[in-house]
């Protein structure tokens, strides 16, 4: 019996060993959960060290809740940053650090992020995070954490990279701009549309980190030029000076963080040209430098410092206002990126005077307890707002007086397809489909 004996245990170790060893976890705080309604968001930070006032912005986000760091090098350093030094109180921290992209697959990691309030993405290399994760119960418990329970989600550096629903894999390593301007179609310019991260206002985002060492604006020029090129899809971009970051509330209003004037922190928003009929570049092909100039406007870019109240932003909703930063063309020459001063985007000849691009938008949808309705300033004075069944039998009917966000509580109603409807002082009413799980 000694040896059967011993051939079990020895199996049984070996099974607990390897499963253990798949990642490994840290925690700080209270180890049972607490469940709190967090306000949703996103936290795009560029890199090096963390910004404080953008973490703090990101944990009151999370209510008190759970907060939990997802990476793949490293080990607890977030815990005690995140847990006591800013001053924020949360529930637990918790850093699960992958080993190996088994750890996918393991209960105790998916069991973690249907407890978290808040999802942190850690640096380190993108790739690494897109093949463990994409196509796995990781990216789906992530982006229904987001969808369903408002957990507010950020990272940094290479998590910062990884969130928009365009990205830089970094499958066949990094790119210089100076080697991805002479060449867009290099092996190492891999620009993937593989849904993964589906995040509120990035879906048709590429970021890009560390924006200032080493510069990356060129690369990031060619990331959009593939984009459209490879996929007919006019990207946008949101970028990152290291020590820097965006944060974007759940109505879409970005606000850039940072230590100007002590330190020259910025934050650039990207765009094709909308008032180009024909925006595209004038070559972008395997072998020869991009050429993307259109007149020197190729690019309309919204660049702003980054403050330590945030008090500069941007809107991701229209993307043609910001606030605190200045406008900027962007325009390629034979492989060499070049500047010049801009104008705010002034598309309606294109899209017609009275049509915006999105009437109102109703964030999350699907909801659950409560949506917001956010109206574009495109459209004339708010008057009405009504809820109907999908069958038209009217549920809610309430004034808005011009009120262009407004918060809907949902609690109420019975899960299902409802119709949102927002009535003008002129012009004929919008309507929206809105889910109700």
């Amino acid at each position: 019996m000694r040896p059967l004996l011993t051939i079990i245990l020895f199996w049984i170790a070996a099974t607990l060993g390897g499963s253990a060893q798949t990642f490994t976890s840290y925690r700080t705080g209270r180890a049972t959960d607490t469940l709190t309604q967090p306000a949703g968001g996103i936290c795009m930070m560029g890199g090096a060290a963390e910004e404080d006032t953008a973490m703090a912005w990101f944990l009151q986000r999370a209510r008190g809740g759970d907060v939990l760091v997802l990476r793949t090098t490293g080990g607890d350093g977030y815990n005690p940053y995140l847990y006591s030094t800013l001053g924020v109180g949360v529930h637990s921290v918790e850093t699960i650090v992958f080993h190996q992209a088994q750890a996918a697959a393991e209960p105790y990691v998916h069991k973690k992020i249907r407890a978290a309030e808040a999802i942190w993405l850690a640096g380190g290399d993108q790739w690494d995070y897109v093949s463990y994760w994409r196509g796995t119960a990781v990216d789906s418990l992530i982006n229904q954490a987001v969808a369903r329970r408002q957990v507010v989600i950020g990272g940094t550096s290479a998590g910062m990279a990884i969130l928009g629903g365009r990205y830089f894999s970094a499958e066949n390593g990094t790119v210089t701009s100076a080697s991805a301007l002479a060449d867009p179609y290099r092996p190492e310019v891999k620009i993937d549309s593989t849904p993964f991260l589906r995040l509120p206002y990035l879906r048709g985002v590429i970021p890009d980190t560390h924006y200032d060492n080493p510069d990356r604006k060129g690369r990031h020029a060619v990331f959009l030029a593939r984009s459209l090129v490879d996929y007919g899809l006019p990207a946008k971009g949101i970028a990152c000076d290291e020590y820097t970051a965006v944060c974007i509330d759940s109505s879409g209003q970005a606000r850039v963080f940072g230590q100007y004037p002590g330190y020259d922190d910025n934050a650039y928003f990207l765009q094709v040209n909308c008032e180009r009929a024909n925006p595209g570049p004038e070559r972008c092909s395997p072998g020869n430098p991009l050429e993307w100039d259109r007149g020197g406007e190729a690019l309309q870019v919204y660049a702003v410092k980054g403050t330590p109240s945030g008090s500069n932003g941007f809107d991701v909703n229209e993307w043609d206002a910001g606030s605190g930063g200045v406008w900027e063309h962007w325009y390629v020459r034979n492989g060499v990126l070049m500047q010049a001063a801009g104008h705010r985007p002034q598309c309606s000849g294109l899209r017609g005077p009275t049509v915006p691009k999105s009437s109102f938008q109703l964030y999350p949808n699907p909801a659950r307890e409560r949506t917001s309705l956010r109206i574009s300033r495109l459209m004339p004075r708010p008057e009405r707002l009504e809820i109907r069944t999908a069958a038209g039998a009217l549920i809610r009917q309430s004034p808005l007086q011009g009120r262009r966000q407004v918060n809907i509580p949902l609690r109420n109603l019975p899960r299902g397809v409802y119709v949102v409807r927002v009535d003008y002082s002129q012009g004929p009413g919008t309507t929206r489909k809105l889910v109700i799980k």
